[in-house]
């Protein structure tokens, strides 16, 4: 198992790439597996995009309908930010199948967002915009009976992005605790995987409709295999941030996961497990070369993970080398490689073991909340010393530089959302969230070393109550090595975007495009089978695009 002092630090975290243990492999691996019958049971969108349809899911056991909205939005009012009150598309998952009287409700609040009032009928709510010119692009093709060119397709990705997509009990929704004992929503963000997963069904049928609305005995329908290279783009910013923060042992079940698949493929001594590398990298650096960005920074690192793969491909071709050749491979990259080339190296080493990992993604979810109490006859002594084991990047920076604590973390009142703020040239400080971890466990550790080292925690947090969050954060550390975030939340270098793209990275997302250091477009379920695919056996292996004869 890597250290949680190389896992968990910013940089790496921002390197993160999507693997078989991440969110939508796991529930399209179910979805397959289980032989769930998908598809659109009804179509009410008249020729101006307006109107509603339904999507079924229909499981062993349950069924869930997403229920979506199409709006005819004026172009002024589209926008990806949080304060928009418009959208092209609004949707909810339906716990079960909706009747005539339950679909007039959403209809009533659904494209109302946070305005409007759900129930615990509904497990998500969500809304998307057009990527307008690419959907005008394939309505235009479709209506004159041509086909786009997959060229075409391939810098976007997506027809439309979700901006938002809520769960876990958010504005009335369904809790987390009323699913959670379900078979299909026992790992991870399985509902919102499965929304968004039928989400891009709709977008690809509300291009065809358009299509047939411009040139009725003209259109054509988009083909199978374009329709498969067109996934979700998603817009995230600052709100997803805090959510690794605020639930570290749910971190760490994630990271402990990736980590032990890692540990057991590098383990492997079948040199029968290199033979699947060489085209692994073919095939990433054919994803790698369809990633597109705007941002320099990212480009840059883009451009380097492809010399690095290069690299990669020559070590590969070299053979395997040693008792345990992936792990050879794992350590000659370390010293070799930048992090970017590290981490995909990661997911390729891991791609091709399902047997050996997949029985991980079950291990992935946990109770935070009965797991974890204080455990109150803990010495203070030996809480400093995990604070010393666990924390040294807390307690070694000099929080008397204000670089070091540039910036707070507050919840704009407007929206309710995590902001970021700068200390000292903006206002809100004073309304600053606890997510300065390095800095309030430095605060703690020297209030420990002015009181006596066999006292109880109980009786210092009754004296000292305000670090209860503190040492409760430190005792799951303890125990769970790779729940914190092992960088200062508040220093002037530190980038939100690293956070946002290693949650990402676990939902399954790739061709990360960074729009600024606080938000990212990413794309979900690119290349993934269709809804009429689910079921063949075929639904595990798309993440990374096929090679053809020209790219051998």
């Amino acid at each position: 198992m890597r250290s949680p002092d190389t896992v968990m630090r910013l940089d790496r975290l921002g390197s993160f790439h999507q693997t078989r243990l991440s969110f939508m492999r796991v529930l399209l691996r179910r979805l397959d597996s289980e032989a769930w019958r998908l598809s659109c049971v009804r179509w009410d969108v008249n020729e101006r995009g307006e109107g509603f349809a339904v999507y079924r899911a229909a499981g062993p056991v349950r069924s869930y309908s997403l229920v979506a909205f199409a709006h005819d939005l004026p172009p002024e009012k589209r926008t990806d930010r949080v304060i928009a009150e418009e959208w092209d598309a609004t949707f909810a998952l339906f716990d079960g199948d909706p009747l005539p009287a339950d679909i007039e409700r959403l209809r009533a609040n659904v494209p109302r967002q946070e305005a409007g009032r759900v129930s615990d009928t509904e497990i998500v709510l969500a809304r998307a915009n057009k990527s307008v010119r690419l959907f005008d692009h394939v309505a235009s093709c479709l209506a004159s009976g041509q086909q786009p060119r997959a060229e075409d397709l391939a810098p976007v990705g997506y027809l439309m992005r979700t901006t938002a997509v809520y769960g876990s009990g958010k504005f009335g929704l369904a809790v987390r605790e009323a699913i959670c004992d379900r078979e299909e929503f026992s790992a991870p963000f399985q509902a919102e995987m499965l929304a968004v997963f039928l989400i891009r069904a709709f977008t690809l049928d509300l291009v065809d409709h358009s299509a047939r609305t411009r040139s009725p005995g003209n259109a054509t329908t988009l083909a199978p295999e374009l329709r498969r290279t067109l996934g979700v783009g998603n817009a995230t910013g600052l709100g997803m941030a805090p959510f690794l923060i605020n639930h570290p042992a749910l971190l760490d079940r994630w990271i402990t996961a990736r980590e032990t698949a890692l540990a057991r493929v590098r383990s492997l001594q079948d040199p029968a497990a290199w033979t699947a590398l060489p085209s692994l990298i073919a095939r990433a650096r054919k994803l790698v070369a369809s990633w597109t960005t705007t941002d320099a920074r990212q480009q840059q690192r883009i451009e380097a993970l492809d010399v690095d793969l290069g690299t990669l491909a020559a070590r590969v071709d070299a053979g395997p080398s040693g008792l345990l050749p992936l792990d050879t491979l794992y350590r000659w990259a370390e010293t070799s490689l930048g992090l970017e080339a590290q981490e995909m190296l990661v997911s390729l080493l891991i791609e091709p073991h399902g047997p050996v990992v997949d029985d991980l993604a079950e291990t992935m979810s946990c109770d935070e909340g009965a797991e974890f109490p204080i455990d109150g006859r803990m010495t203070l002594g030996a809480l400093a010393a995990l604070i010393e084991q666990n924390y040294r990047f807390a307690i070694e920076t000099d929080f008397r530089n204000p670089s070091a604590q540039a910036r707070f973390w507050y919840v704009s009142e407007e929206k309710l959302e995590p902001r970021l703020g700068e200390r000292g040239a903006e206002e809100g400080a004073e309304l600053e969230q606890p997510l300065g971890i390095a800095r309030d466990v430095a605060d703690l550790y020297r209030a420990l070393r002015t009181r006596e080292r066999n006292a109880r925690v109980a009786e210092f947090l009754l004296q000292a109550p305000q670090f209860r969050h503190l040492v409760r954060r430190i005792q799951i550390s303890a125990r769970h090595p790779y729940a914190e975030v092992r960088d200062n939340l508040l220093s002037a270098q530190m980038r939100p975007i690293d956070l946002l793209r290693a949650k990402l990275a676990c939902f399954g997302a790739t061709r990360f495009d960074p729009k600024s250091d606080r938000w990212v477009r990413i794309t979900m379920f690119q290349n993934a089978p269709l809804l009429d695919e689910i079921g063949r056996g075929n639904a595990d292996d798309w993440v990374l695009p096929q090679l053809e004869a020209r790219d051998a």
